[in-house]
């Protein structure tokens, strides 16, 4: 399984569009957390068929397409049963007792709702939110695969615009030549990891590089009048900037990640509840 994304460009009104969908997702979610709360012996079953009741209640739970609805209750039952597994192993800590979500970022789609151009260059979503027709562009080809493949769409709202993402059923097998070595990482703070012949990668430290852009945003916003449209570009800018070193992040570990597997046979790691239970060991005692 594989996530293809694509960027998105449309209309104002079909932004509009997008970000109701997305709230209309959250309230859908936060209303089976409630349900699951007041009644006890709730399943997952039990909030699908909730969502059925939503739609007959509310006009504008209706106006999204069924599949996406059903995402949603699935996004409850994903926190629940996440907080019952982490009772059962007895996790240390906090376990993780569903909450409300106040921030909801994407809209998903299962394998209705949506249609791909014969060129598979835009999509079009047809449920009664009227998102309508978005171009894609990216550097993957669709055309590569099957729409049979295609098991979910999801519309992802970020800080620099939106994004179409496609969860492809594939298998990818790439055959490597072995290299008879093995290696053990243990990731730290002072070097972003540390393998097991003393070899050391260094910590870019992309936060502290963009700490002064950061921190330059953020008195923007603060300056800012709550509710006023400055804000609300002050706002968009600094979280620009976050994802800019999200991304920076993220690429370097891909990249990191890949020239390991690429040169051993196997790796083994480090847990991060090994290294705060050795922290701990060292501090008190």
């Amino acid at each position: 399984m594989i996530i293809i994304e694509f960027k998105a460009y449309g209309k104002p009104l079909q932004y509009q569009a997008i970000d109701e969908a997305i709230r209309t997702v959250k309230f859908i979610r936060n209303s089976c957390i409630r349900l699951w709360m007041d009644n006890k012996g709730t399943g997952k079953y039990d909030l699908s068929k909730y969502c059925k009741i939503l739609a007959k209640e509310f006009p504008f739970a209706n106006e999204l397409n069924s599949t996406a609805r059903q995402a949603a209750a699935e996004r409850a039952w994903s926190s629940i049963s996440r907080f019952f597994e982490n009772c059962k192993k007895k996790v240390p800590g906090k376990k993780g007792f569903p909450r409300f979500q106040k921030h909801c970022r994407s809209v998903e789609y299962k394998q209705s709702g949506w249609k791909l151009s014969p060129d598979k260059k835009s999509i079009t979503f047809s449920d009664k939110k009227e998102i309508g027709k978005l171009k894609l562009k990216g550097t993957w080809d669709l055309w590569r695969f099957d729409k049979k493949q295609i098991k979910r769409v999801r519309i992802v709202k970020r800080a620099d615009g939106y994004y179409v993402q496609f969860c492809v059923s594939v298998d990818i097998k790439e055959e490597l030549e072995p290299s008879r070595t093995t290696i053990g990482l243990d990731v730290g703070l002072k070097y972003f990891y540390t393998d097991s012949d003393g070899n050391t990668e260094p910590n870019p430290r992309f936060y502290r590089k963009g700490e002064n852009r950061l921190k330059f945003y953020q008195r923007r916003v603060s300056r800012k009048k709550k509710g006023s449209s400055n804000r609300k570009k002050a706002v968009n800018r600094l979280g620009r900037q976050h994802l800019k070193i999200s991304r920076q992040r993220e690429e370097h570990a891909k990249r990191l990640a890949r020239c390991v597997i690429r040169s051993n046979d196997l790796v083994a790691y480090v847990r991060a509840a090994c290294r705060k239970a050795r922290f701990k060991s060292q501090k008190f005692g």
